[in-house]
């Protein structure tokens, strides 16, 4: 519906970011890991008697009695003595007390007591001694000392570097509790603007004060005017309430604070409630300005319905926005903007005067707003000249503007594939199949299966060209798309939001014309239907119990309203609000608008077999007809027969 402005040469700035700073020289960062990398070696080397800069072998650490019998056998040259230990290098190599690794390098432990005799034995065996003082163990003692100090300092280290560099980037390392919204303003500030926004008039008119509001709010204060605090944009998905937004704020040239009402909630209890005084925070420094809280019910639904009671983090966080709206200064220029697509499970204090105290419905657009969105979105694709958006906009009932966007986008990659230079007609034909019907799936089926097929579709198509009131088929195929076997596209006339009963029994004639063609053609009846008959069910039973076009029950609303509980919606006193007897008297009422609705359906095909079986040759030969062959077939046969103008439906197509 809405086309997005190009923002590439206005990047988009995070609230709280530092100005840039001048880059880093590259060697600063290679010295810090070689560092790293060289205190690592220094202190894991050793534990394996590794050394970086010795080319004398490893000393291996053998047992007292080893060393006398390496002595008694002549095979020690020499030694040197450090208080209780021995170390010296042997002839030939000796294995390790462990038996792992030999060496003629080895060390060993003198007993305190009793060694007296170890001095006569080296000087027998003529074993050169070297004496060294305890000051040498000493500095020994502080090395290894030093040598598991290091381990720590590395990691005190390299904690307060990582911090230094959270500091610098994104505010703190403890900065989760801050909100970081995205932030359009100065050179980077939205550029879009109404002109962009398609399909909403009534939505942009009721923004046009707010937008006013922001670029001379003296104008109204004068006067003792208060334009609302909020704004709540309610309508279905993709109907461009975000877009609408942006649209206020580059109209006003002001600020705009954009965040998800679900980045505000962590698991950490009271980091939501933080982030929503820190947005806010941020916004009155930046005054006049807008926040906008995308998909509000994240935050927003009704306390009380969940588990947790007020301790949830949910509920304090949206009690922190109530506060911080309450809160405002009445001088300082800040609307809040949010969007949800659910404003019946919303807290009511949030919609009460002084907060979102206005509500701007973005609805569906009509035929016309279609059109005006798909002139939107064609700007950049090349046409060719056979294309019209008249019959893609009647085409598309009930589309949003994301719908839209997605028909201009799939037309697009259909006229890719054809390898053509323009997207025609039949490509957007192509891409509404696709997106309505789903892709063509490749299935084979038996000549009975394909025979059933072809009936049931054609009596659903035949019913709708026969009843006064129904609307008119634009296409009837037998080709798998999806998970359908075969499909009627049925589309309105013009636009119409209230459904009189006739044209509902129409609809009801048409969604059976399927089960009583295979009946009458094929003998029998299949599984085929099941889709029509919940379809039928559902619309008979809506017509008894919601809109009282039944004589026995009368006007009396038998609905049931609807609830949101702990996130869902669920249907509350259908069974409480009314008896047993008239529960007993609704299903009546159904099964007897049903009932007659099917007797009219089979009467009608009974006095136009030839025209059915006709059809449904058709379709096994063509496997798709269009609106034009469907009136050479019909129409052509009865000339006498008018087609009856109709009124519109939000469903477009039966399928089976």
């Amino acid at each position: 519906m809405l086309d997005q402005p190009n923002h590439s040469n206005h990047p988009e700035q995070r609230s709280g970011e530092p100005p840039a700073k001048a880059q880093r020289p590259w060697w600063r960062s290679w010295l810090l890991w070689l560092f790293l990398v060289l205190a690592v070696l220094f202190w894991v080397l050793p534990m394996f008697n590794i050394s970086l800069f010795s080319t004398t072998p490893p000393e291996v650490p053998i047992t007292y009695t080893a060393f006398v019998d390496q002595v008694t056998a002549n095979n020690v040259t020499s030694v040197t003595i450090t208080d209780y230990s021995v170390s010296g290098v042997t002839k030939s190599p000796v294995k390790a007390s462990d038996g792992s690794t030999t060496s003629t390098h080895f060390t060993t432990t003198v007993p305190a007591f009793g060694n007296d005799g170890l001095i006569a034995l080296l000087q027998e065996h003529k074993v050169a001694m070297t004496v060294e003082s305890s000051g040498t163990a000493g500095i020994a003692l502080w090395l290894n000392f030093f040598g598991l100090l290091l381990p720590l300092a590395l990691i005190v280290g390299l904690f307060w570097w990582m911090s230094r560099r959270t500091a610098s980037s994104q505010g703190g390392l403890f900065s989760f509790a801050q909100s970081k919204p995205r932030v359009y303003s100065g050179e980077g500030r939205t550029e879009t603007r109404f002109v962009d926004v398609a399909g909403v008039d009534e939505a942009k008119a009721e923004l046009v004060e707010v937008v006013d509001y922001l670029k001379s709010p003296a104008r109204y204060q004068r006067l003792g005017g208060r334009v609302p605090k909020g704004v709540l944009l309610v309508g279905p998905p993709g109907t461009g309430k975000t877009l609408l937004a942006k649209a206020v704020a580059g109209e006003a040239g002001v600020p705009f604070f954009s965040m998800s009402a679900s980045e505000f909630v962590e698991m950490l209890v009271g980091v939501g409630a933080s982030r929503v005084r820190d947005l806010f925070d941020k916004a009155k420094r930046s005054s006049p300005c807008i926040i906008f809280i995308d998909e509000l019910d994240a935050v927003g639904r009704e306390r009380g319905t969940g588990y947790g009671g007020g301790s949830d983090e949910r509920e304090q966080t949206l009690n922190q926005i109530l506060a911080e709206m309450d809160g405002f200064d009445p001088r300082q220029a800040i609307i809040v903007l949010a969007a949800t697509n659910r404003p019946d499970v919303l807290d009511p204090a949030l919609l009460r005067p002084g907060r979102f105290d206005r509500q701007v419905t973005v609805d569906r657009p009509d035929k016309d707003g279609r059109k005006a969105i798909l002139l939107v979105h064609v700007r950049k694709v090349p046409l060719s000249t056979d294309v019209n958006l008249d019959i893609l906009a009647r085409s598309t009932p009930g589309m949003v503007g994301a719908d839209l966007a997605n028909l201009v986008n799939e037309a697009a990659l259909a006229a890719a594939r054809h390898n053509l230079d323009e997207v025609n007609q039949a490509c957007f034909e192509e891409a509404l199949d696709r997106l309505l019907m789903g892709l063509h799936r490749p299935l084979i089926m038996s000549f009975e299966e394909r025979r059933m097929v072809a009936f049931h579709e054609g009596g659903h198509a035949l019913v709708a060209m026969l009843t006064p009131g129904a609307d008119p088929v634009h296409k009837v195929t037998i080709v798998p798309r999806g998970q359908a076997l075969g499909m009627t596209q049925i589309l309105p006339v013009d636009e119409r939001h209230s459904y009189p009963r006739s044209y509902l029994l129409a609809r009801l004639a048409v969604g059976l014309g399927g089960r009583a063609a295979e009946e009458l053609i094929i003998g029998e009846v299949t599984t085929g239907a099941e889709d029509d008959l919940q379809t039928v069910t559902r619309l008979a039973r809506e017509m008894v119990t919601r809109w009282g076009m039944s004589n026995r029950v009368g006007s009396v609303f038998l609905g049931g309203e609807r609830h949101a509980f702990l996130g869902r919606e669920i249907g509350l006193g259908q069974q409480q609000e009314y008896s047993e007897q008239m529960a007993a008297i609704i299903d009546e009422e159904v099964q007897a608008i049903i009932a007659e609705r099917s007797a009219y359906v089979q009467q009608l095909l009974k006095d136009h077999r030839p025209l059915l079986e006709h059809l449904g040759q058709a379709l096994l030969e063509r496997e798709s007809l269009e609106a034009a062959d469907l009136k050479a077939i019909v129409f052509g046969a009865e000339a006498a027969h008018e087609a009856v103008p109709s009124t519109t439906q939000p469903e477009s197509a039966l399928s089976r």
